[in-house]
């Protein structure tokens, strides 16, 4: 049995002093942009930009789209425009910035441990700033950025960490493993409790030696501590759970974007190409398979779960329909495009239900006697199975 450790960056592997980093940023980049863009209008853009990341639920745009979608329009300058100065800014002034942090010197060792122990390690910094920046504090770190199995950036993901669905886009870009995991940060609100909403144990760092955990962390300390923990429990406590309402509803969100995250950039070849398994579809199939499912059968039940009594819930078999429609034959970019389309239509749907519904019961064709939740939460459970397949497949295919 493994363990995945998903870790915080800032003040867990890095000290960073915020207070006096974010504002020299923000400085730094006014006088990058200045000669073409006035300080106060770059402030006043940066912030609207930055608000709207962290508020963002688009399953459909990157926190980048999100984000130019409101920087660029307030500055009144078209997109690309200031590519050349802002590649500059992050290639030659960000590392100017080092300074104003120090590396945490128990951060290396315990990295090196786990690594050595055969864990997995996604780096689960806010994912607020630009590859370039994220791959700079690495560095400053003491780590490289590419001996990491997944770096959350604002190009490749759509939700900031002020959302549960942000550890649910991580847990799927790391083909949701069916192993122990642990969150590890030092933010109470932004670490610890949108990733216990998702049903993750949390670790939070604090270097106080008589601190205590607070109610969404299930320890505390510093990294050695950390280590301490994991070796001294099996690895079994740290079983993550995902039947919650919120972790139900994190995962719904998320898995359009998971796949699109998967899939950026993949060539036709790779989308028909089949698996070396016989028994796996190619990634065309299963996100036509998908895709059906949402409008066909997701669709429904959500309508017939509003009826009052005890409603029936049918669910017929889906496996045959990749051979019936002949899924291998369409674009599976766009049949993604239309995945996440179906299941935008899907949350409206969930979100525009009254509170007591949660709790109606219902008669499942398989489950038998059931709820609402429990309904939404095999949608959940659903998705999570093909998100580990279409994962298996690149896996494959690489």
């Amino acid at each position: 049995m493994t363990l995945t450790l998903l870790l915080d960056l800032d003040d867990t592997l890095l000290n960073t002093n915020l207070e006096a980093f974010i504002p020299a940023y923000f400085q730094a980049l006014a006088k990058e942009l200045a000669p073409q863009i006035a300080p106060e209008l770059m402030f006043k853009a940066l912030i609207g930009g930055t608000s709207l990341m962290n508020e963002s639920l688009d399953l459909s745009q990157t926190l980048e789209e999100v984000f130019a979608g409101v920087f660029y329009p307030q500055l009144s300058v078209p997109r690309g425009e200031l590519d050349q100065a802002i590649e500059n800014f992050y290639d030659h002034v960000f590392p100017t910035l080092a300074g104003l942090t120090a590396q945490n010197p128990k951060a290396k060792p315990f990295v090196d441990w786990a690594f050595a122990q055969g864990y997995r390690i996604a780096i689960a910094t806010d994912p607020l700033l630009p590859k370039k920046a994220t791959d700079h504090r690495l560095r400053w770190a003491g780590f490289d950025p590419e001996q990491f199995e997944l770096v959350t950036t604002f190009e490749r993901f759509h939700f900031s960490k002020s959302h549960p669905a942000y550890y649910a886009e991580v847990m799927g870009r790391l083909g949701w493993p069916d192993a122990p995991v642990i969150m590890v940060g030092n933010d109470l609100e932004r670490d610890m409790l949108p990733a216990k909403k998702l049903g993750l144990p949390t670790f939070h760092i604090d270097e106080n030696p008589a601190a205590q955990p607070g109610p969404n962390a299930d320890s505390c300390g510093d990294l050695q501590a950390l280590r301490l923990e994991i070796e001294s429990n099996n690895l079994a406590k740290f079983t993550p759970s995902y039947k919650s309402l919120s972790a139900t509803l994190a995962i719904l969100y998320s898995t359009p974007a998971v796949l699109r995250g998967l899939t950026n950039n993949l060539n036709p070849q790779t989308w028909a190409q089949p698996a070396p398994d016989a028994g796996e579809w190619t990634l065309t199939e299963l996100i036509g398979h998908l895709r059906d499912v949402e409008r066909e059968i997701h669709h429904a039940q959500l309508e017939l779960l509003r009826q009052t009594g005890e409603p029936f819930i049918p669910r017929p078999d889906t496996d045959i329909w990749a051979n019936q429609r002949n899924y291998l034959q369409e674009n599976g970019a766009e049949a993604l495009n239309e995945y996440v389309a179906a299941r935008k239509k899907t949350i409206e749907m969930i979100l525009a239900l009254d509170a007591q519904v949660w709790t109606r019961k219902a008669r499942h064709a398989i489950f038998g006697p059931t709820a609402f939740l429990e309904v939404i939460g095999f949608m959940a459970d659903h998705d999570r199975l093909h998100v580990q397949q279409a994962w298996r497949i690149l896996q494959a295919l690489k």
